[in-house]
């Protein structure tokens, strides 16, 4: 009796998916949240800590923000910005040929991490005008009126910093969910920038120049945010 001819997987090879940039971004706003949140909870002489790693948070969005226009292939935004029929397909696993909605970041994926970025935003801006009537101004209070500063503080503290939490604890479960439930480990590529991935796949740009233009860029970033909380 004839044996069904067995079926070869599909060939692979590591693609560049994150460039360095993008993974240094990463790992240094996941440092400098969790330490923004744990120099807040212990309050006192830490807040001066917690208002420098905000600042560095600050820069590091407004880098990110440039680098979703200029950076690696799967670094813009535009290769994450799903139609409403693209999630669809992807909840259905029924995704169109060239959709590539598992390389980079996937229809979910990308709306935790629009999420995430927007509230980061609105918690730097509500941190800069905030003032807890103790110890603590912002640097940008003086420019709003007393109530707006004290309604922004509220905000930060509170419902802001519950739900950044949130949203943490949110992102790493699914990570977990990942490489537990479906065998996909999503840490790895965020380390090494490149996944298996099909022959063809397009790469991100990852050259000595683009990681030179995103270092101008990040310093920009630093200067603006130092002009800003210091003019």
């Amino acid at each position: 009796m004839a044996h069904p001819p067995v079926q070869q997987p599909a060939a692979v090879q590591p693609v560049r998916v994150w460039d360095l940039p993008t993974r240094l971004f990463h790992w240094t706003l996941a440092l400098a949240v969790v330490g923004s949140v744990v120099t807040a909870k212990i309050g006192g002489n830490a807040m001066v800590w917690h208002f420098r790693l905000g600042y560095v948070v600050f820069a590091l969005l407004a880098f990110r923000l440039l680098w979703g226009l200029f950076g690696g292939r799967w670094s813009r935004f535009a290769s994450f910005l799903y139609t409403p029929g693209a999630v669809v397909r992807y909840l259905r696993g029924q995704a169109r040929p060239g959709e590539h909605l598992e390389v980079g970041h996937s229809p979910l994926g990308s709306l935790s991490v629009f999420a995430l970025l927007a509230l980061l935003a609105v918690q730097v801006g509500t941190g800069l005008v905030s003032d807890d009537e103790i110890a603590n101004v912002g640097p940008l209070n003086r420019h709003v009126a007393t109530d707006i500063g004290l309604a922004a503080t509220g905000w930060h503290k509170e419902w802001g910093s519950n739900i950044l939490i949130g949203l943490v604890v949110l992102h790493v479960a699914a990570i977990l969910f990942y490489f537990v439930g479906r065998k996909v480990n999503l840490i790895r590529p965020m380390l090494s920038g490149d996944k298996l991935l099909p022959p063809g796949t397009p790469v991100s740009a990852d050259g000595a120049g683009r990681r030179a233009f995103a270092a101008l860029l990040l310093a920009l970033c630093a200067a603006g945010v130092a002009w800003v909380v210091l003019r």
